[in-house]
Formats: C-alpha cells, structure tokens, sequence
C-alpha cells in the first residue's frame, strides 16, 4: 500500500509514530526560509535522520563505472516496464526488504517512470533512469529500505537545489513510507520548475519566518548536533553501571576468578571484573587438571561460560550481512551508527553498558596510527558479530552482580580479538586469556590487563572441559617433547610428518637444474623455509618445449629417468574431460555457496572420497582446494561456473594420487606430475586445473610438449615456466615405456671419437 502524504499541524508531528499519527501517512515537506523554530526543527530532524534515515549534502553522486559494473554484473543488462520485472529485481538487489516494502517501492518506481513514458521519454531513458534508481536505493538508501513504512518513519534531509532524478526517486521512497524534508537556502524558484503544481511535496509556511542564515550549512549543524549529542550517544548517561576491573583482585589467577559477587566489592553503581592473561605454567603435571577444576567450579557457582580454543572463529557471511551499517562522513557518527547494533531488551542496565564499552574501544582503536575509516567500520563489523555471537551464552538471564567468565585458550593473534578481548574486559564479564606455550605472541596490550607469567612453558590445544579431555603428561613424556623441541625446531633435522601446513613456492630455474632438483629432499632445495608451523615448499612448474638436438631417442630416456615412484604420468592426453566420469560433479553447486567452499558439509557427505585420509591431510586439500578458487588461478572462475568444475576435479583425484598425498611429507621428496603432449590436441580445462591443483599440493610437475604448443590457454596467470631446449617437432608417437632404457646405447667408436 502506498502511504499518502498528509499536513502537519507544527513541526513536532514529524517525530511522531506512523501509527499515533492523526491520519496514517507520510510528510513530504519544503523549507525555504528560517526562524529560531525551523533552526531547532532542523536540528532535531538532522539527528533523527542520522539515527534512522539519509541526508543529502549537495547533489546524491551519480552511479560510478564501479557501481555499473557491480549491478550488471548481479542484475544482467535487461529492462522491461512492469510490476513483476520491477519487483522481482528489487527482491535480488535489495533482499533486506519484506514484501510488503518491495511492493510499495516497486509500484512507486513503476508509476515515475509510467509517467516519463507517458511523457514521451524513449525505452532506452526508461531503462537508464530505472538503473539510477536502483543503483542510488543501493550505495545510498540502502540502509533505510527495509525500515520504509514501520512505526518509527524514516527521515530524508535534503539540503540544496534538487534535480529532476533525485526528486522522482526521493518520491518514490516518500510514497513507500520515509518523511521528507527539503530544505532550500537558496530559495523555491528551482524547485518549482521541476513540480510547478507542487504535488509531490507541501511548502511549509510558518511564522517570523525569514531568509536562511548566510552561514547555514549542514556541515554547522552536524557540527552542532556531534558537539551536543556526542557524550551521550557513545557513553550513554553518568547513571548506570560502571566498571571496577582488576583494582580488587590480590594477583592470586584462577582464585581471584572465583570469588563470589560479594568479596568483590559492594558499590552499587559498580560491577567487578577481573581481566586475566597467565603466561607458560606454574607446573606441567598438574596444569591440566588445575584448569579442569577450576572449571568445575565456574560450573557448580552456575557461572555462564564461554570457552574458545586457538582463535575465535571468523564471523559468517550471514553473521555479517545482519549487521546495519551506512556510508560514513566521522567516527562518531559511524560509532553511534553502528552501537544501534547492540541490542539487549530484557535489560536496559546491561545494554547500556554494553554500549558505552562498544564506544570506548572503538574511541581507542579510531586513535591508532595508520587507521582509516574504512579499517576501523570493518573492525566494529567484526566485533559486533562476536558481541551478537556470545552474549546470549555470556548475559542468558542476566541480573546484577552476575558475572559471566569468558576463557581464551592461545595467544590473540590479530587486531579483532583483541579489540574483543578489550570489550569484553569493559562488561560484566571475568576475562581469562591462557597462553600456556611462551613461543606464541599475544598482540594484546591494554592498561586494564593484569599479567600473571611463569617461565615454564607446555602446548595445550583443548581447554580441558571434560574428562575424557583431560590427558596429563608424565615428567619423562614432558621430557621428550622438550628434547624433540630443542632437535627438531629452528633446523634442517625435522620428525616424520612434523608439519601438517605447507605453502608452494614456484622455483625459476634453467632447464639443466630441473634433473638435479627432481629427486632432491624438500627441505635442501633452494628457498625452503618453515616459519610459524607452515613449510615453504620450492616446487618445479614448468613446460619444456621442443627435442635437443632432434635426436629422439634421447629425448624419450630423459624424460623416462624422471619416473621416480612418486610420480604420476600422463601421456596420452587428454587425461580429463568435461565427459569423464565424475560422481562429484552433480554434488558440486552444493559444495560451494555464496562465494565460500562449504568444508563442513564437503565432509559430511556420502560422496566424499578422502575420508579414509589422515586429518590433517583432509584438512590441507581443502584448504588447496580454497586457495585455488579465491585466487582465481583458473580462467573463468567467478564468471561461468569454473569453481564448480575445479570443485569436481580436486574432490575425484585418482587413487594413485591420493596415496601419494597421504605418504607426502613436506620436508622430504615431493610427488610429481610428468603430463607429455606430442600431439595437436589442446590441454582440456579438467587437465589444466588438475596440473595446478596438485601443483598447489606440492608436486612438481612437468610438461613435455615436442610441438612447443600453448599448455596454458586456461590460466590467468603465468604459473609455468617455458624452457625451449631444441627444434620443435611433429608427429611424435609417444613409445611404450618398457622398450626405453634409462641410458643410451653408443658404440665403442662413438665414445672413442665423441666430440670434445
């Protein structure tokens, strides 16, 4: 339903709720001239549209190339004049509206450029004005379109002379729900050219109303409202709860945690919390099962807990898509925008607080050198997603003087939690950071933290929880893990499957170095590195084009002294096509949603082949897998369905493959790929992701092409190298194997008078 637009009795009707109006509709109102009531009104409504609607300064920008070719690219090149064409593109490129909403707009959008039909416009000015549209809905209304028509009415301030464009879609949002106020220093004359019959707005004539100040501008006015306003908005009121953290406790660790509400302190206007770092262990044997009892006890005082081990999980797509967030001019105003976030009905109390602390670390994070706000918006994204993540398992039933305890186990290893760390330290939470093993780096660093070190240090992955968790290590066990520490950390002498990480590193060689590289160890060959638990492993990627010499036998024995047992052989391409049998394929478009590889439902499914793998290597191919599509090695990922087909291929490898990969340790021989083309058929896609998918696996891989033809039509990038090592040559029959010898034969005369 289309609201109308109704009269005000004052100004002040502005600020009053759709549903409490005297007749349900909207405002739509023009202001040429100023007294000491339109400066208060302007000032209210600026921070009611700040809060909850959009203001234009000046002119709306018209869509950038940029902003073109992202719609295109969502919304294809099509155009018809209809509801359902209007309302079924609005659903796509604006999803966060109901259906009631999208209706509203769509029929407003429809009527605006019925009558630019009407008025002679060609299909051609239909369809650019409905892309301006919908371009300007997104970059720039977007943040109000799903709150078009609720009780709370969204606000637009215009100020300035307003064009044709953006008066037909201003009305167009108008008609959907949103009140509008123009503003015009400069005087109605411009305006009335547009709407002589003044029939998408009401020129509002109020008393001593005279010219605008010869200063006005919304840069003074936000000026005004920032400067009133900014205390409260970040900080909320002097009243409420504030926090005591730290300046109670005796410096006794775990005990100082669990101490009841009431040994802290009984200050009615303060909560009392405790923020936590222990460094390495007072003692290995009995680490474990101190952190288990301690445990035990948050659980029989019925503390809420939360407990991460390693790092916190990224926030979801999903998890970030709900967070509203606007295009921002200040910090302040981007703070305010976002603590709207924050949301904790059953207790004022508690989300006023949660609030402010929001504020403060976001104050302090703005004041970080090198920060822009850009940067700072996507850390608030991020910690407004953990704080919606956990504060129902932290705050589930909240009441004062209840304090949840929320446990890190690791050391804080980026910028986004530490801001959480500093967050939740601000809240009424206990804040225990665990760094048992002294070698990681903890990031944080906050005036509030108390520190507690020991010079013993111990790995523990799991937070011992339960009991069946709980494995304590004898003094020999300890013993042995410090000398496989002090053997095989920092040097070239590494265990048996020590590293469950690696990186590829593409070695540019002659083509003389590739034989002496082939069957070298990992960790001798040029550039190898570990570094943080991850191998850097040097692999060879390259393409050999033509015969040395011409001389063909020779050619065949060299290639065949290449054929270690780690290595996989493809000779008469091609080795995969788009026909081949993949029982993968029909499962792939579920694998890979919105962009991310779904890793947790790849391995849950009945088609998965890898499950017999060791984990880590499971976890290692996925990975691969993931790099391989956001790096867009692949030509035509993200643009015809290639992430599929790479999806497909990396989840089938053959069996002979997939031992490889499980024997393969990083540090020592890799396996390898030899992929020879003598003839005129050109590489397939399925060949050419499976060459670097087990490239980015670790294997070296080599193609052999007499002809000197192009291998590499499906790669964005340059990934192989071309050593061209003679004549190039046609109509070569690849030879069986078996007849090859791994020298060639010469005669006594040959090596008596051999050249040089």
């Amino acid at each position: 339903m289309v609201l109308e637009h109704k009269e005000i009795q004052s100004l002040s009707d502005f600020f009053t709720e759709l549903g409490k109006r005297r007749e349900k509709g909207v405002y739509f109102y023009r202001i040429n001239g100023y007294s000491e009531e339109i400066g208060r009104f302007l000032y209210d409504y600026y921070d009611a549209a700040g809060k909850c609607g959009v203001i234009v300064e000046g002119k709306i920008p018209n869509p950038t190339e940029g902003n073109l070719s992202y719609y295109y690219e969502m919304m294809g090149n099509d155009f018809q004049l209809s509801m359902g064409f209007i309302m079924s593109g609005l659903q796509k490129w604006l999803p966060r509206m109901n259906r009631s909403q999208n209706e509203n707009v769509a029929a407003s959008v429809y009527d605006s450029l019925d009558s630019m039909r009407k008025a002679g416009k060609t299909e051609n000015m239909l369809k650019n004005a409905y892309i301006k549209f919908m371009c300007w809905l997104y970059y720039k209304f977007e943040r109000i379109v799903n709150q078009l028509g609720q009780q709370n009415v969204p606000k637009i301030l215009y100020v300035g002379s307003i064009s044709n464009y953006e008066l037909l879609l201003i009305s167009v949002l108008s008609n959907a729900g949103c009140d509008v106020v123009l503003a015009e220093p400069m005087g109605d004359e411009a305006y009335l050219k547009l709407d002589p019959q003044s029939q998408k707005s009401t020129l509002y004539t109020g008393e001593n109303v005279g010219g605008f100040p010869a200063d006005f501008s919304l840069k003074k006015l936000r000026a005004e409202v920032e400067k009133a306003e900014e205390n409260q908005k970040l900080f909320g009121s002097k009243d409420g709860l504030i926090n005591c953290t730290n300046a109670w406790i005796e410096g006794s660790g775990l005990a100082d945690i669990l101490k009841a509400p009431e040994q802290r302190g009984d200050r009615e206007d303060l909560f009392y919390n405790c923020y936590l770092r222990i460094g390495g262990v007072e003692d290995k044997l009995t680490y474990a099962n101190d952190l288990y009892q301690f445990y035990l006890e948050l659980k029989n005082q019925k503390r809420q807990t939360v407990i991460v081990n390693g790092s916190i999980p990224n926030p979801t797509t999903d998890e970030i898509m709900k967070i509203r967030r606007n295009h921002y001019t200040g910090v302040e105003q981007m703070i305010a925008d976002l603590q709207m976030n924050i949301q904790y009905p059953v207790s004022p109390v508690l989300q006023a607080v949660l609030c402010r602390a929001f504020a403060e670390v976001m104050k302090l994070e703005a004041g970080e050198p090198e920060i822009n706000l850009n940067r700072l918006m996507n850390k608030g994204v991020y910690l407004l997603c953990w704080i919606r993540r956990y504060q129902n398992q932290i705050f589930k039933n909240w009441k004062k003087n209840d304090t949840g305890c929320f446990i890190h186990l690791g050391a804080c290893q980026n910028v986004n939690e530490v801001l959480f760390m500093k967050f939740l330290a601000r809240v009424p939470v206990d804040v225990l950071i665990l760094c048992p093993d002294r070698n990681e780096h903890c990031m944080l660093e906050d005036t509030l933290l108390y520190e507690i070190n020991y010079e013993t240090s111990m790995k523990l992955d799991q937070f011992p929880e339960q009991n069946a968790q709980l494995h304590i290590g004898t003094a020999a066990y300890h013993a042995e893990r410090e000398l496989d520490t002090l053997m095989y950390n920092d040097s070239v002498i590494f265990r048996d499957q020590q590293f469950t990480k690696a990186n590829t590193i593409s070695l540019q060689t002659m083509d003389r170095e590739i034989k002496l590289l082939w069957n070298t160890e990992m960790k001798y060959r040029p550039n190898f590195s570990t570094a943080d638990g991850t191998v850097n492993m040097p692999v060879i990627f390259s393409k050999i084009s033509g015969v040395k010499d011409r001389k063909t036998e020779g050619y065949w024995i060299s290639i065949k002294q290449l054929m270690t047992p780690e290595t996989v052989v493809i000779d008469h391409p091609p080795f995969l096509t788009s026909t081949s049998p993949n029982p993968i394929k029909m499962y792939a478009a579920e694998f890979f949603r919105n962009g991310k590889l779904q890793r947790r439902k790849i391995r849950n499914h009945p088609a998965y082949p890898y499950g017999f793998l060791r984990e880590e290597m499971q976890e290692y191919i996925l990975d691969k897998l993931e790099a391989l599509i956001e790096q867009r090695l692949i030509r035509g990922t993200f643009e015809n369905g290639t992430e599929y087909t790479i999806i497909s291929v990396a989840l089938n490898l053959p069996k002979q493959v997939t031992r490889l990969i499980q024997n393969f340790d990083f540090t020592k021989k890799n396996p390898k790929l030899i992929y020879i083309n003598a003839s005129e058929v050109l590489i397939t896609l399925e060949d050419s992701v499976y060459a670097a998918f087990l490239n980015l696996l670790g294997f070296d891989v080599l193609f052999f092409v007499p002809t000197g033809y192009n291998m590499d039509n499906h790669f964005n990038q340059r990934l192989m190298e071309e050593h061209q090592t003679g004549d190039f040559m046609y109509d070569l029959q690849v030879p069986d194997w078996n007849t090859i010898p791994l020298t060639a034969h010469t005669s006594w005369r040959d090596r008596l008078f051999r050249k040089g």
